[in-house]
């Protein structure tokens, strides 16, 4: 009798395992989902950090070396053009609401740096700007950022590369359909943008 009643607990028990044993995969997926997506998203507000701190020096640098020396005309004139464009590309990048519209953005300032690159202001003729500790200070933490910049690109791609991967593999790519985890973005900038600007004064 009692042998009777365990095989009628099996018909039910075994059948409920299998359910839970489900449950607790798909709950198990969709979780680790959820951090993929989440470290993702938090990888992509360290590079926007870091080109929010970019944003903010290059204006200073530019009133730096606008204000310590008297330049020709010629010189002032494209310092206020750079300063003009560090400012459009600030409010561009304080008004942009989506990943696109920051990445371009930060495009537009790079283009700003590659036009500072070209003032190619000799430092020698200007040696109270060489002696301006504020603009010593803003270059070197110009080319930090810019290193920053760099990691914080390859750390964000690193982590979608993670995640595309994982929301693609069967089966956790039906949990991914399933609950709308959509692949993600690589960071991909311009071309010549690889290489970190550098304002060249010498």
């Amino acid at each position: 009798m009692a042998r009777k009643n365990w095989k009628k607990h099996l018909n039910w028990i075994i059948p409920v395992g299998i359910l839970l044993l489900i449950v607790f995969w798909v709950v198990g997926s969709y979780n680790g989902l959820v951090k993929a997506d989440v470290t993702v998203d938090n990888s992509w507000a360290d590079v926007e950090s870091s080109y929010q701190r970019r944003i903010d020096l290059i204006p200073n640098l530019v009133a730096t070396v606008e204000g310590a020396v008297d330049f020709e005309k010629e010189t002032q004139t494209k310092i206020a053009e750079v300063r003009t464009g560090a400012v459009a590309a600030k409010a561009s990048w304080n008004t942009a609401t989506t990943q696109e519209g920051k990445l371009a953005a930060a495009n537009q300032m790079e283009g700003v740096l590659g036009s500072f690159r070209a003032l190619n202001i000799n430092v020698e003729r200007y040696p109270e700007l060489k002696a301006t500790q504020n603009f010593l200070a803003l270059q070197d933490e110009l080319a930090g950022t810019e290193n920053r910049i760099n990691v914080a690109r390859n750390r964000y791609n690193e982590k979608v590369g993670s995640y595309n991967k994982m929301i693609r593999v069967f089966p956790k790519s039906m949990i991914a359909s399933m609950f709308g985890f959509d692949k993600r973005n690589f960071f991909e900038a311009e071309e010549g943008a690889e290489e970190a600007p550098t304002v060249d004064f010498t």
